[in-house]
């Protein structure tokens, strides 16, 4: 019925634009690195520094769930006595949290 001619718009300098569709994009994943990325790497340096201070007589939680008190220390596994006389072997990386750190003997 009514048909009106489609005109084209003129082209905007094509130097400025391909910049300003980047700024956001860059704004983006400098705000992923801070609120997600960084604070793992923190929380990921915690856990490294934590498992390689454990030492025989804590007492520690695996990943399991399981509560138990360091017996052993190998390369890397620990054993954990859970209930008296029974000992589990554990990988290092599972565990948890440490929730008694024993102090080195006083000389």
């Amino acid at each position: 019925m009514f048909a009106t001619p489609a005109f084209a718009q003129a082209a905007a300098p094509g130097g400025a634009s391909a910049l300003t569709q980047f700024i956001p994009l860059i704004l983006i994943f400098v705000i992923m690195y801070f609120l997600m990325i960084r604070p793992q790497q923190k929380r990921l340096k915690e856990h490294r520094q934590m498992v390689d201070a454990i030492s025989r007589g804590d007492q520690v939680v695996t990943a399991g769930g399981l509560i138990g008190k360091v017996t052993n220390v190998m390369d890397d596994q620990i054993e954990v006595e859970i209930a008296q006389g029974v000992k589990v072997k554990v990988v290092r990386s599972t565990v948890g949290q440490v929730l008694n750190k024993t102090a080195p003997a006083k000389a």
